[in-house]
């Protein structure tokens, strides 16, 4: 028998069902859950048997993650990407033959994400992780902005994560897979960048951590997760021109903390965890991976 559970009660008809106290009955037996991990779980902190999905995983923070996850027993990661491979994505991708893959992928496109997410299904068997990492920014003024450029990086940043993180969301459903998304956010969604001030990135990563803390809350009785990853200073393509500013050791200097940008693997950990099946209890935050950095 279990014991009644207290509830506050504010004069619904289901607080006054259960008694004018809002107590529930004693002879109540609550269902378990059924997004409970399995009983014979495994603790262990790995993507095995995991196959997962990287938007913009050709370079940059996207190709850091992959690394991650293969490094951390992922069966098999899609890039998915518009762009070509780099030679880094073609190095990765020999030294893990046959585990790290590429679909070429437009995320502003529905049809297209649709596709290759059926094709992964299809080669696979099966989908567990959806990271929506693809992004772009510009760093100016916002008064030099146009109004194309700056649709131009929502409709990337925001309406593309969107796209992946639904696209993924129904595939999960339709196969009964409690499946995992995260979301690339940024520092610069709770501070301005001061190094490289972008005021339409900064709105787009911001839409992207609130989102993230929504469809957690609707996908969660599917036993769908869904989180953000706000990382600051990362040595990328975007970054070179922060990096080799004349007065960046000043500016590191300002911030505080760790005096340097961060390698992209240095991402991966957080990721990894989040797409565990160990994170089965972990939905709807952001973990800053920053150094500091960037955070003030």
């Amino acid at each position: 028998m279990v014991k009644a559970v207290s509830m506050e009660g504010n004069g619904s008809a289901q607080g006054q069902a259960n008694g004018s106290n809002g107590h529930v009955a004693e002879d109540t037996v609550m269902p378990r859950l059924s997004t409970q991990p399995p009983a014979d779980m495994n603790w262990q902190i790995n993507l095995q048997d995991k196959i997962i999905a990287i938007t913009g995983a050709n370079r940059g923070i996207g190709l850091g993650i992959a690394e991650v996850c293969l490094a951390n027993a992922a069966k098999c990661v899609y890039s998915l990407d518009l762009m070509e491979p780099s030679e880094e994505f073609a190095a990765l991708s020999k030294a893990n033959s046959g585990r790290f893959k590429f679909k070429q992928m437009d995320v502003t496109n529905e049809e297209s994400v649709k596709k290759a997410i059926d094709e992964i299904v299809d080669e696979e068997g099966a989908i567990h992780g959806m990271v929506c990492n693809a992004g772009m920014t510009k760093h100016q003024p916002a008064l030099d902005f146009t109004m194309a450029q700056v649709e131009q990086i929502f409709r990337l940043n925001v309406f593309g994560a969107y796209a992946c993180a639904t696209a993924a969301a129904r595939k999960f459903i339709s196969l009964g897979i409690k499946g995992s998304i995260v979301f690339t956010a940024s520092m610069t969604s709770y501070r301005p960048n001061r190094a490289g001030p972008s005021a339409p990135y900064g709105g787009t990563k911001a839409a992207v951590r609130n989102m993230a803390h929504t469809l957690a809350m609707e996908w969660a009785e599917y036993g769908i997760r869904v989180n953000s990853i706000s990382p600051g200073f990362v040595r990328t393509a975007m970054t070179y021109a922060i990096e080799r500013a004349p007065d960046f050791d000043l500016k590191m200097k300002y911030y505080g903390g760790m005096p340097r940008l961060a390698l992209p693997q240095e991402l991966g950990g957080a990721y990894v965890y989040l797409l565990s099946d160990t994170a089965s209890y972990t939905t709807g935050i952001d973990i800053p991976v920053a150094g500091i950095v960037g955070a003030w």
